[in-house]
């Protein structure tokens, strides 16, 4: 196995404080742009289409599968070019294109423009596989762990900015955003053509090969190790559950608590801004002092109470202090990483990182197909059971599961150690 993983290795590059700057900056614009949108969509398509919130709720649920579905695909294949034609065009061109999507957004008039738009939007937007492999290239071994936390705050930081511009926005204008995602897009390639070197040296690239452009591959490799496919099962059921609340947090705050666009788009910034907290301070003191194995199934725990009272919420107020309660189980996510990248070598730690993301993407597709329909269906009038929080009880039963099954693998792997 080690043999057949193992790859020629070259020295990185020092990391350059500009060019690291570039894509830490990129990484911040994607989540920017998708943040943007969060508050904005379920107007605009009541607006282009008619309907009711729950109707809008399905249709937005179906765009953003579709993007994530794109994404799913398009991560190994910009990853490939990038391994053949270098990091910088790669990462210039994706960021290109994306801004010139948003720019469609903002000119759609039908739903079916708004497909086209966020169609192409998934195609060029899958930056960050390539975004971290110029990390890895230009960092050491030693340091790239913190380089790659650096990655994670920042995309936490635009899930912040996103959603409460998005709101502030949309009331000058509900197109606004779309135009100021495009901006900032086009503004950092501008920023990048001047800053950001090639990272990839050509002798260390190869040929591009479509049967190493698909996640399948990847994941078969995984699960020859043993013990991975329930962790990597855990890890996409974090990612459903926390996939759950921005597909159906505008559509069931404003159903339930008549909130506006910019109540969500303040709501999430609150969400970003604890799950930061969480990322940067408290996981790994947890894990220092628990241990992994139960860091993972508290945060499965947090989450299941969290999204309980989302779900049973009586007003506002009540919703809001369950958001830091949610947050704090974002602690199973890390714990489960740090469990699977200890079970493999470390010539196959990039190949573990490409699953993860991949679940990360198909959870992205799956949630909101299922979520929207569940809140459409059980808000309803005429709903045999009127509870419009039926997505949050779902994501919670589910935490409640892999908590158990989490704790289950813990004592098996305990008593077999025994032995």
């Amino acid at each position: 196995m080690s043999a057949q993983l193992a790859t020629g290795s070259h020295a990185p590059k020092p990391a350059k404080t500009g060019a690291v700057a570039f894509v830490l900056a990129t990484v911040v614009l994607d989540a920017i742009g998708m943040g943007l949108l969060i508050p904005v969509v379920p107007s605009l398509i009541v607006e282009l289409r008619g309907g009711s919130l729950g109707d809008a709720a399905v249709i937005g649920g179906w765009l953003t599968s579709m993007f994530a579905a794109i994404q799913f695909l398009a991560g190994p294949v910009l990853g490939g070019l990038s391994d053949h034609h270098g990091r910088r065009p790669v990462l210039l061109a994706s960021l290109a294109a994306f801004g010139l999507c948003y720019v469609l957004m903002g000119f759609a008039d039908s739903v079916a423009w708004l497909f086209v738009a966020q169609a192409l939007a998934g195609l060029f937007g899958a930056t960050m596989p390539t975004a971290g492999a110029y990390i890895a290239d230009v960092t050491s071994p030693e340091s790239r762990t913190r380089y790659f936390g650096q990655m994670s705050a920042a995309f936490s930081t635009g899930l912040i900015i996103g959603p409460v511009l998005g709101g502030l926005l949309a009331e000058w204008n509900l197109r606004l955003p779309f135009f100021a995602a495009a901006t900032c897009c086009l503004a950092n390639v501008a920023y990048g053509i001047f800053v950001l070197p090639e990272s990839l040296a050509p002798e260390a690239r190869r040929a591009f090969a479509w049967r190493r452009a698909h996640p399948l591959g990847a994941l078969r490799e995984m699960l020859q190790f043993r013990g991975l496919g329930l962790l990597l099962l855990a890890t996409l059921a974090v990612r459903l559950v926390l996939q759950t609340l921005p597909t159906t947090w505008p559509y069931y705050t404003e159903h339930r608590f008549g909130w506006t666009t910019r109540d969500v788009g303040y709501s999430l910034g609150l969400y970003g801004a604890t799950g930061i907290v969480v990322q940067a301070l408290l996981t790994g003191r947890v894990t220092a002092r628990y241990g992994n194995l139960p860091t993972a199934r508290i945060g499965f725990v947090l989450l299941a109470a969290g999204y309980m009272g989302f779900a049973f919420a009586p007003d506002s107020a009540w919703l809001v202090a369950f958001i830091p309660v949610t947050v704090l189980g974002f602690m199973a996510g890390p714990a489960i990483s740090s469990l699977m990248s200890r079970r493999i070598p470390p010539n196959a730690q990039g190949t573990l990182q490409g699953v993860i993301a991949s679940a990360d993407s198909f959870a992205s597709i799956a949630t909101p197909l299922l979520m929207p329909r569940l809140f459409s269906v059980f808000s309803a009038p005429q709903a045999a059971l009127h509870l419009p929080g039926m997505p949050y009880l779902v994501a919670a039963v589910l935490a409640l599961l892999f908590s158990f099954a989490i704790a289950s693998a813990g004592d098996r792997a305990q008593r077999g150690a025994a032995r």
